[in-house]
């Protein structure tokens, strides 16, 4: 009945809100889209269409604040990237042998392109940034806390029926994601409240990685751990809270576990089928691609050609290769900028010396780089354009490199001068 009540009050008390405030909008938008109420609470009756309420009232507010400030600065080619990802996908559905089994590919890049516009052009100071993040974090952490309270009451939710129509795979992903930005933004605050709160979403995170048995998410949870420690600024507090997170994660990962994750590095004669067939069908989408450069076999048709490589009906188990399979080169390509881009341009942010004007934003860059590297892994092993979070990620990233424009002046200034930021004044930092 909480769940229900929430959802209701969410929906038709932040609809009308965001029609002046689309930057609220926005957060519910982004929040429902994360924790999914009518998986989350599958017992009780939800609002008809709540997100949709949501964006149509967000967009129109959007639409009455003139469409945002579109002064990207340097994150201007991460966004370009995502639209071309976007428009590519509308040429290959056109193209397609099936569109209406490609229209739905597109309707479902189009939920993701239209908030993350929304995003890259009203957050225009690091206040509304930090509330950005909070709200990824939460979200994300909030399914983590319910995956873990039915693991520990007897039922792993997670592998048996998985969360919001994904399987324990595709769940993984976003926590891993979810878990490398929780880590960074507890480091970044000063406020112990809050830095508990952020450690402990990302503890309630990986430890649903660990009971979900994925070996991809295993996997790029290591890979986000040591990026991380590349990252992070090497204060002993620092690596006193990192070895911490570090035996923590060992701690939780019991030989159930360890068994699985193991099962990753065994001989290829003793593969089980599911590596097996991940294999095969990773051929198979390189193939396609070769055959089907420039428009791919079309938008979310590998599974009704996977038969032509001995697994019909199934997933490629791989967003790149699928995406190139489907997409052609020039998709892929798109995918890989829009990704490759907002790292490149995050990573000189990341260095001590680096001049931002902002020293927060030097932990966003860390932030980001970190979850995006356990995520380009873990995409490795599941077939899942459609996962919203990432893409949030990215425009977090993005954000973070556009609040860090320093002008032309400043940048000329003595190291010791006060700097211009594109950041709002106070008066204006408030929600618009």
């Amino acid at each position: 009945m909480k769940g229900q009540i929430y959802t209701y009050v969410l929906t038709y008390l932040g609809a009308p809100i965001a029609l002046f405030y689309p930057f609220i909008g926005l957060l519910i938008f982004i929040h429902f889209a994360i924790i999914q109420p009518q998986s989350m609470w599958y017992w009780v009756t939800m609002p008809a269409h709540h997100g949709k309420i949501v964006g149509i009232a967000m967009l129109a507010g959007w639409a009455m604040k003139g469409f945002g400030n579109w002064q990207l600065h340097r994150a201007q080619a991460v966004v370009v990237a995502l639209l071309g990802f976007f428009v590519w996908s509308i040429v290959a559905w056109r193209f397609s042998d099936q569109p209406p089994v490609a229209e739905n590919f597109v309707i479902s890049i189009l939920k993701i392109v239209l908030p993350c516009l929304v995003a890259a052009t009203l957050i225009n100071t690091t206040a509304r940034l930090r509330t950005f993040i909070w709200m990824l974090v939460l979200s994300q952490g909030y399914v983590a806390y319910e995956l873990n309270l039915s693991y520990y009451a007897g039922i792993n939710r997670l592998t048996v029926e998985g969360f919001g129509g994904m399987d324990n795979n595709y769940v993984s992903v976003a926590m891993v994601t979810g878990a490398g930005m929780a880590f960074f933004l507890g480091l970044a605050e000063r406020r112990i409240w809050a830095k508990g709160l952020a450690f402990l979403a990302a503890v309630l995170m990986v430890h649903a990685v660990m009971f979900s048995f994925s070996r991809g998410g295993m996997l790029s949870l290591i890979i986000t751990g040591v990026v991380a420690f590349l990252l992070i600024s090497k204060k002993p507090a620092h690596v006193l809270m990192f070895v911490v997170a570090l035996m923590l994660a060992l701690r939780l990962a019991g030989p159930e576990v360890r068994t699985r994750f193991s099962s990753v590095f065994v001989d290829p004669a003793e593969r089980d089928a599911s590596t097996t067939s991940r294999l095969d069908s990773w051929k198979g989408c390189w193939d396609a691609m070769k055959h089907e450069p420039i428009v791919g076999v079309g938008p979310n048709h590998w599974r009704s050609v996977a038969g032509r490589y001995g697994y019909p009906g199934l997933e490629a188990h791989s967003l790149w290769l699928q995406a190139g399979a489907e997409l052609g080169f020039p998709g892929l390509g798109f995918l890989l900028a829009f990704y490759g881009i907002c790292v490149m341009r995050l990573y000189p942010m990341t260095r001590p010396r680096a001049q931002i004007p902002d020293p927060w934003l030097r932990d966003v860059a860390r932030m980001v780089i970190a979850s995006l590297a356990g995520f380009a892994v873990a995409a490795q092993f599941v077939s899942i354009s459609g996962l919203e979070l990432p893409y949030y990620v990215v425009m977090v990233g993005a954000l973070a490199i556009k609040l860090s424009h320093v002008s032309p002046a400043a940048r000329a200034a003595p190291a010791n001068a006060p700097q211009q930021t594109t950041s709002a004044p106070p008066a204006a930092a408030g929600v618009a």
